[in-house]
């Protein structure tokens, strides 16, 4: 349990937040959310005592255990990998190299004998004899092979750095657990085994993602991070997202009984948690709704940008005709090869691979950056396509201001007409002048959407369109496209995004492609397919 009492934080004249009461209790999975900047991160540090809070007080139960989510990745590069797990436990791990340590001496004494046997008990309460083998467990769910848990840390990759630091946070079934971000950097495979795990959790989770999939399935409440304060909310981010929306749309209804919206509120409540009873995740959860107060649901003060895309024409039947299309790397790494496929009309296709480098390159050789490629490719002639691309550093390497930089994307130049694109994506007031080469990567990310919302195209092209952006900028561009009359062709590592957006799945493999019409989560579960993927990556 985690007690907070008057919290604030504060750098300079700028206050952060302040006057945080609250209390996480076991069995509860807090999904933390807010805008880029209000404090999540922050949050999260100042519980796990790396940054003091300028008033407050923060206070864990007796004798429990905090674990949080390392961010460094280099800290235990002199440390095998299955040692870097256990040390996650540090209580146990000081008693096993207090032990081992005894045991080594040259001279044992009496003394060694009887500390010795106070260490092994200490041990075996610990569950100590288990640790090596537990720890190994984690690592495997993680998809950390056996043949790597001895090697040492600075030997392995940045992503697997990544699973066994997460593997090292959950060691020892700590008391309260933080994880900031814990799902960057996870293929979809591991992010399921995680969410089943935390949903599973009997002890207090709280918990940073842009990943609103994996907030819906491991939150049973949502913390909201907004103008300067922190208000908890029964209920994942979805229920917090639409039930807010909700309460926004009848407070602008000032002609609706309050009576009447109280009845609208409640229906909401009731239909929500009958969703929720049949999801997966919530038979290892208790009813979190049944005890919400309908006073409780307000409306938000986020801001959330004005994504509208707006086709000039409607695509005609010729969409797009790929012919042979393969892709094959200077070090001979073969991406995609045979790729074959016509982009039928209201086809909203999400691509994906094992190797994400096969949708950037597949997306480079469609928009003609690429020419190293094999087959062909033909958009029809009514087809306009606007395109995201994963890397956009290039167009910011610039001293423009944001309005000289979009007037260069636009037949009309005037401030007024550039200014409502930048505005729509809240960029307002003297912002629009600001140097394009100092923007941040949300910032260069809503220019881009800017850019693309100028092209009125009727195909988007889009490589990991969620990369840098927050929630709220996420689930405008989600709505958006959910809506979109023309045709999609998208990656993401967002799970949301591409199965509430996407209707048939292309993924590309070196020995071909799979080819469905269903959404993205109907076709990850699929037995059948998973043996056909098994067979076209070896």
């Amino acid at each position: 349990m985690i007690t907070v009492s008057d919290l604030a934080i504060q750098f300079g004249k700028r206050v952060l937040f302040s006057d945080v009461n609250l209390k996480f209790t076991p069995g509860n999975c807090y999904g933390v959310i807010g805008a880029n900047g209000a404090g999540k991160s922050t949050l999260i540090r100042m519980l796990s005592g790396q940054l003091d809070p300028t008033r407050g007080s923060i206070q864990f139960g007796p004798g429990e255990r905090l674990s949080v989510l390392e961010q460094d990745h280099f800290a235990y590069d002199s440390f095998s990998v299955i040692d870097t797990v256990m040390m996650g436990h540090s209580v146990l791990w000081k008693i096993k190299e207090e032990k081992d340590a005894i045991y080594l001496k040259e001279d044992f004494s009496d003394a060694d004998g009887i500390r010795a046997s106070e260490l092994e008990e200490k041990f075996a309460e610990l569950n100590g004899w288990n640790a090596e083998s537990d720890a190994a467990a984690l690592l495997s769910g993680l998809g950390i092979k056996e043949d790597m848990h001895y090697q040492m840390m600075g030997d392995i990759s940045g992503k697997e750095k990544v699973r066994v630091l997460l593997a090292r946070a959950l060691f020892g079934n700590p008391d309260n657990l933080l994880l900031d971000e814990p799902t960057n950097d996870l293929d979809v495979e591991t992010v399921m085994w995680l969410e089943n795990y935390l949903a599973n959790y009997e002890n207090t989770v709280l918990v940073v993602s842009h990943d609103r999939h994996f907030l819906d399935a491991v939150s049973t409440h949502t913390v909201d991070i907004d103008f300067g304060k922190i208000q908890l909310f029964a209920g994942n981010y979805t229920f917090w997202y639409e039930s807010s929306q909700l309460a926004l749309k009848q407070q602008q209804n000032q002609n609706k009984k309050a009576e009447e919206k109280r009845k609208e509120l409640e229906e909401f409540i009731r239909r929500f948690s009958a969703n929720v009873a049949k999801s997966k995740q919530a038979t290892s959860r208790r009813k979190m709704l049944e005890k919400l107060n309908v006073d409780e649901i307000q409306p938000s003060t986020r801001k959330y940008p004005a994504i509208i895309f707006t086709p000039e024409r409607e695509p005609g039947n010729m969409v797009l005709e790929v012919q042979g299309l393969g892709k094959t790397l200077d070090d001979g790494t073969v991406l995609f090869r045979d790729v074959n496929f016509n982009v039928e009309k209201d086809d909203k296709i999400a691509f994906i691979s094992k190797d994400p480098r096969a949708m950037t390159a597949f997306f480079e050789i469609i928009n003609d950056h690429d020419k190293k490629h094999e087959g062909k490719f033909n958009w029809g002639q009514t087809i306009t396509h606007a395109y995201l691309p994963l890397d956009n550093s290039e167009f910011f390497n610039t001293e423009m201001s944001l309005v000289d930089w979009l007037a260069q994307y636009s037949s009309d130049t005037t401030e007024f007409f550039l200014r409502g694109y930048l505005g729509k994506m809240l960029f307002s007031g003297e912002e629009i002048f600001k140097k394009a080469s100092v923007l941040s990567g949300g910032e260069k990310m809503r220019c881009m959407i800017s850019r693309m919302m100028l092209r009125n195209a009727n195909v988007m092209v889009l490589d990991s369109p969620t990369n840098h952006l927050d929630l709220e900028s996420i689930q405008a561009f989600n709505n958006t496209l959910t809506a979109f009359k023309g045709n999609i062709l998208m990656s993401s590592h967002d799970r949301e995004f591409m199965d509430t957006v996407c209707n048939r799945i292309i993924e590309l493999t070196p020995r071909g492609i799979i080819d469905k019409q269903m959404t993205y989560d109907e076709y990850i579960v699929a037995e059948d397919i998973a043996a056909v993927r098994e067979k076209m990556y070896k």
